[in-house]
């Protein structure tokens, strides 16, 4: 298990990504996906109340509303540690103070709680005083309503800022940040958000932690087309770089009989200042592709070779 930076939220290595549910996937293969996650060990559920709105008929909420009766129908509320979010879905897209309170009623509402256990700043609001979403953020947690915030989508200045104000207004803080930073995706990470995050003492909860499908190996030059409303953004790492990842990626699972997905979680979960990863299934066949992720060790050698294809920043655990 993994604590999530100064919280008391002790969590699974792999934290599952909601966003599938109700747009990829539908109720019943997401219960599937749910329940082989929680007979696996985990207990991590990520998700936001912008999801998925954009699929045709839905208008936001639809992955609450599913994982809420998912945990009503299995009673396992108490087992789960649910994240979700606020700021990002139209109409409720800003992080004023009675924005706040009303999404996070909806949000309570859909999921079928009495808390939320991390509840994050979608995205940054510069148009909203800091001081006034981590009042309204403060007064969820005072209440019981919240038991931790975090932030997702913030640049390292006004991470730092907020987390000023909260110490000077004597404000609850965030204790974590989602990121996207995956194999193929490093320096905006590294080199910007992942000196604050440390300096700071919160831990990083990386977003598309498979670049959108492409660290999983499915996406190579001439191979079968990959049905995915993804697919494009996933496709667009199919450079020279990408594919000297990919083949680093099949090295190292091949010597391991793992799958590619799996040591890509285990590379990203092994760097500084990261807690753990998130990712989706949209069925249980592509979530049993993660799972290996949770009993594999990488070597010495396997993370110099990773570093090497990923032509990043030479900081390989050992």
């Amino acid at each position: 298990m993994v604590m999530i930076g100064s919280s008391d939220l002790d969590v699974s290595p792999l934290c599952l990504g909601g966003n599938p549910f109700g747009w990829t996937a539908d109720e019943a293969t997401s219960f599937a996906v749910l329940d082989a996650y929680a007979e696996a060990g985990g207990n991590f559920i990520d998700t936001a109340d912008m999801y998925t709105f954009r699929a045709a008929g839905n208008s936001g909420g639809e992955s609450e509303t599913i994982i809420g009766r998912w945990m009503k129908a299995r009673g396992c509320r108490d087992r789960m540690v649910i994240a979700t979010k606020v700021g990002a879905l139209p109409g409720l897209d800003n992080l004023k103070a009675e924005t706040i309170r009303r999404a996070v009623e909806g949000s309570l509402r859909r999921l079928q709680v009495d808390h939320i256990d991390l509840y994050y700043a979608h995205v940054d609001d510069p148009g909203t005083p800091l001081a006034e979403t981590l009042g309204a953020f403060d007064a969820l947690v005072r209440a019981g309503t919240v038991r931790h915030i975090a932030a997702s989508n913030f640049a390292a200045d006004r991470l730092g800022a907020s987390l000023e104000t909260s110490a000077r207004d004597g404000l609850a803080a965030y204790v974590a940040l989602q990121a996207e930073y995956n194999l193929v995706q490093r320096e905006g990470y590294e080199h910007s958000l992942a000196p604050t995050v440390a300096r700071t003492g919160l831990v990083c909860l990386p977003y598309v932690a498979l670049a959108r499908g492409f660290l999983t190996g499915k996406y190579r030059p001439g191979g079968p087309r990959v049905d995915s409303p993804r697919a494009g953004q996933a496709q667009a790492h199919l450079t020279s770089a990408g594919l000297h990842v990919l083949a680093a990626l099949d090295e190292v699972a091949a010597a391991h009989r793992t799958t590619p997905a799996a040591v890509a979680l285990a590379w990203l979960a092994a760097q500084p200042t990261v807690a753990t990863p998130i990712a989706g299934a949209r069925n249980p066949a592509q979530l049993a592709d993660l799972l290996p992720f949770l009993t594999l060790r990488l070597t010495a050698d396997d993370f110099a070779l990773l570093n090497k294809a990923s032509a990043g920043r030479a900081n390989s655990p050992t």
